[in-house]
């Protein structure tokens, strides 16, 4: 026979402030785990959705997997144009986007400020990056830039410093933010945009660091490969976009399988918290676990109630965490090597963190359990 399921839920009010405690212990744990798991899943997320799979990126092929260290010459564009038949183009304009991008020191108007990700485009820029969407301003005219929604992320500053009509600072040049765009998450929204011939006056560089082409329909990838590889005097590589990404985040991997590890230590250190817990629970009810004995009630039925008291508050907690995750986590901006990216509190991490949390109600109430029923009622019913 089974104890009554009420009895559990009584035996959490009758100490408080013990009960307390176990939550807001158990809590904490739950809501480390959604950060690490919201890290890993927003990393994820912001590179699967960076690439197009229509895209083409060609860069030099000696700077490895970091366009930044790329440099190519100038006339690379309308080389590749002239060569190519599987080019798209949309309303009289063809689909290429030269650009120069590399990484700089960016000072806001209110004296933050950090290591940004600027990006020289033209025109034809939002024709390829078909994610892009301006939300707020203009297109940067001369002496002017647009604001990924994430570069405040990015350089440690506040929204106001990037708001439009405000000025910012790099390559010893004032520049006046007459923008903000989005682009669904993927990394350029952590990047800074100006006009291309403003950048390049301004690095003192004539060249690019690659040339973004979008394919028309039935067009190969394979096709600019083979003239990157024809044109050997031009030390160019092609890849897709999304082939790109991909390489990124095998790059990433380590950190990622960090992440998991430091979950793996997280959860480790709460089941031995929710041990000590429930270790000092159950040795103050040792003669009332024997006298339930007793009275006829089985160890596995005493056991099972114990279980059930971990698990009630452990789902306490878990849900407590669930909700401030989703409310204070989620969205959150990260700043990362390669820009910045939002946490992502998904399905996937809720399962994760609630699954975690009752699994410290479960492993952190039973081997106290077991241990207290082990003694002799007798001598259990002496104890103080």
């Amino acid at each position: 026979m089974l104890l009554p399921w009420e009895y559990g839920v009584r035996n959490l009010a009758r100490r408080p402030l013990r009960t307390a405690l176990t939550l807001v212990a158990l809590a904490t744990v739950v809501m480390l785990v959604f950060v690490v798991v919201g890290f890993i899943r927003g990393l994820e997320q912001s590179l699967a959705v960076s690439g197009d799979p229509d895209v083409v990126l060609v860069y030099s092929v000696n700077s490895e997997e970091n366009i930044e260290n790329s440099s190519i010459a100038a006339r690379t564009p309308s080389l590749l144009v002239a060569s190519l038949d599987g080019v798209a183009n949309r309303f009289g304009v063809t689909c290429v986007s030269p650009e120069l991008y590399l990484g700089t020191r960016v000072k806001t108007a209110d004296g933050s400020g950090g290591l940004g990700l600027v990006r020289g485009v033209k025109l034809s820029a939002p024709l390829v990056r078909r994610s892009v969407q301006l939300i707020q301003g203009d297109w940067p005219e001369e002496g002017e830039v647009i604001v990924g929604r994430l570069a405040t992320a990015k350089l440690g500053s506040s929204e106001t410093a990037l708001s439009v009509g405000e000025t910012i600072e790099f390559e010893g040049r004032s520049w006046v933010i007459s923008g903000r765009f989005a682009a669904g998450g993927s990394a350029y929204e952590s990047e800074i945009w100006c006009q291309l011939e403003d950048f390049q006056i301004a690095t003192k560089r004539q060249d690019l660091s690659l040339v973004a082409m979008l394919l028309s329909p039935g067009s190969s990838a394979a096709e600019v490969e083979l003239f990157c590889k024809e044109r050997t005097d031009l030390e160019l590589r092609a890849i897709r976009e999304t082939d790109y990404y991909a390489t990124l985040q095998q790059h990433y991997k380590p950190v990622r399988v960090l992440a998991w590890f430091v979950v793996v230590l997280v959860s480790a250190a709460g089941i031995f918290a929710g041990l000590n817990m429930m270790y000092g629970a159950v040795a103050g009810r040792v003669r009332e676990l024997a006298t339930l004995q007793a009275i006829g009630f089985r160890r596995r039925a005493i056991l099972i109630s114990l279980i059930q008291e971990g698990v009630l508050l452990a789902a306490a907690g878990s849900l407590l965490s669930g909700v401030l995750a989703l409310t204070m986590l989620n969205g959150m901006a990260v700043r990362f090597t390669m820009g910045a990216f939002t946490l992502r509190i998904d399905s996937v991490a809720i399962l994760i963190g609630c699954g975690v949390g009752l699994m410290l109600g479960v492993l952190g109430a039973l081997p106290p359990a077991i241990k207290a029923l082990k003694a002799e009622v007798a001598t259990s019913l002496k104890s103080i």
